[in-house]
């Protein structure tokens, strides 16, 4: 949890926060038309008859935009509808062409659900209201420097599926990390490319504070939050502000707000619309969309290996906790990564440990990805298999691992070269035991008297003069056996 945010509850507030994310489906042409979804494209160049509402033009379901709604659904554990219905949800904005944007209310295509994730070491779930298939409105450019405003339409008709949750969320850390596995969870099954800065992936955090055990505050809406990063910063921006508020005796007014990244505050945009507002009604061009089972099962047999199903597969098999699973499902590449390099040295905990330490701790210094990772999974299996067979100590093989990772090679070559192999002569380690237990007889002392941390200042020594060779698990063997005869 965010430091802002404990601040807050320890004043006796209780936070709320629900979340709407809104993933562009990955279909090369939009919901109900032919129209291309490319980013980028001049403005008003992927807009047609259809997407401009002109008069005469119906809409066409996409069906690749049912089968990704059916994805998530089956991801998140949700209900699939065999029978949804789209609505017309009605508002007038300059983008919007119909006047009127194609949606679905009473009866959406994913229903219920939920997203498991782990904030530190504590595993957390949120439960999911629904998912529902809609349109994307265009988007208005205002020229500032001309003092004008256009109006651009080909994200008119883009295929959208509006993820909605219970209001579970009691942290901005708790927040961002569901916003996170939600994003792992539709770029992983390629439902959407996840990316935040093209509106890919927008997150909408609707934020309440209350006093615990009272009935939910008013909440505003903080709308297309962008990152991870103005995500937390926002929610515990309008966190304050709210307590703010409350303690110098104001109501919360509920409104639609966005986030300034370069004031760090939120603002109010408009106030908050209800369903009412809208005044939704059954599109009459579109006629109920019809979901069967073996539909359903069809999709559920082509997609790939949920992250969820694999994180349990890997405490299965590999004897991981679970935090390890969920942690090393993070992303595809990640999980094969792992996963080549366990089968390759026998060792899932050991990798398990190094993927999740040294190799994530430089990838995320040099802000890269698993795919960029210098050292290869073969390369760390052969080193973790060095330290399986006690060839070399742990330390050993953090000099191994640093010469790998800046100038490549061998693993058995850099031992060889850098002299890194531990002492495997028995008697030269006797040697040098009962060298140290004679000149250090107050340790000898202390430890046979029953002090067990004497031994510890024992073990130091010897390794130093084996010059870190030496096993330190033969080291304290032989020492105890030693010390006890």
């Amino acid at each position: 949890m965010s430091t802002q945010t404990k601040s807050l509850l320890v004043q006796g507030y209780e936070v709320v926060i629900g979340f709407e994310t809104h993933a562009q489906l990955s279909t090369q042409s939009k919901i109900f038309s032919r129209a291309p979804t490319a980013f980028g494209a001049e403005p008003n160049t992927q807009a047609c008859a259809v997407d401009l509402a002109l008069p005469g033009t119906l809409p066409v379901m996409n069906k690749g935009a049912v089968e990704r709604a059916i994805e998530l659904g089956l991801a998140v554990g949700a209900h699939i509808a065999e029978q949804s219905i789209f609505a017309r949800k009605n508002y007038f904005y300059p983008d919007l062409p119909k006047g009127y944007q194609i949606s679905q209310f009473e009866i959406p295509v994913v229903q219920g659900g939920e997203v498991s994730f782990f904030v530190g070491d504590e595993k957390k779930t949120v439960r999911l209201v629904r998912a529902h298939l809609e349109e994307d409105a265009g988007k208005s450019l205002h020229e500032d420097f001309i003092g004008q405003s256009g109006i651009d339409l080909n994200r008119a008709g883009t295929p959208l599926l509006e993820i909605v949750t219970e209001p579970d969320m009691r942290s901005s850390d708790e927040a961002v990390a569901y916003a996170k596995e939600l994003h792992k969870i539709v770029t992983w099954i390629g439902i959407c490319d996840g990316n935040m800065q093209e509106g890919s992936f927008r997150c909408d955090a609707n934020v309440s504070v209350r006093k615990p055990g009272a009935e939910l505050g008013t909440r505003r809406e903080i709308k297309n939050l962008n990152s991870f990063k103005f995500m937390q910063q926002a929610i515990d921006f309008e966190v304050r502000w709210q307590i703010e508020q409350i303690e110098d005796g104001y109501q919360i007014q509920q409104a639609t707000v966005l986030f300034d990244p370069d004031t760090g505050e939120t603002r109010a945009m408009r106030t908050k619309e209800d369903a009412a507002d809208y005044r939704y009604f059954p599109d009459p061009d579109l006629p109920p969309l019809v979901i069967g089972r073996d539909w359903v099962a069809r999709v559920q047999s082509e997609m790939t290996e949920l992250p969820r199903v694999m994180a349990a597969r890997f405490v299965a098999n590999y004897g991981l906790p679970e935090y390890d699973a969920t942690t090393l499902t993070q992303s595809k590449a990640m999980a094969a990564y792992f996963e080549a390099s366990a089968k390759a040295c026998g060792q899932a905990k050991l990798v398990s440990n190094w993927v999740m330490g040294e190799v994530s701790r430089r990838l995320n210094a040099g802000e890269a990805g698993i795919e960029q990772a210098p050292v290869s999974a073969a390369q760390l299996a052969a080193m973790i298999g060095r330290i399986a067979d006690h060839t070399i100590s742990n330390n050993a093989a953090k000099q191994v691992f640093d010469v790998l990772w800046t100038e490549g090679g061998e693993v058995d070559a850099i031992i060889e070269t850098k002299g890194l192999k531990q002492m495997s002569d028995t008697g030269a380690l006797e040697a040098i035991i009962d060298e140290v237990l004679a000149a250090n007889p107050k340790n000898v002392e202390e430890y046979r008297a029953g002090n067990s941390k004497a031994l510890n200042g024992l073990v130091g020594p010897i390794m130093k003069a084996s010059k870190g060779k030496a096993n330190p698990a033969q080291v304290n063997e032989l020492l105890k056996k030693k010390l006890e005869g």
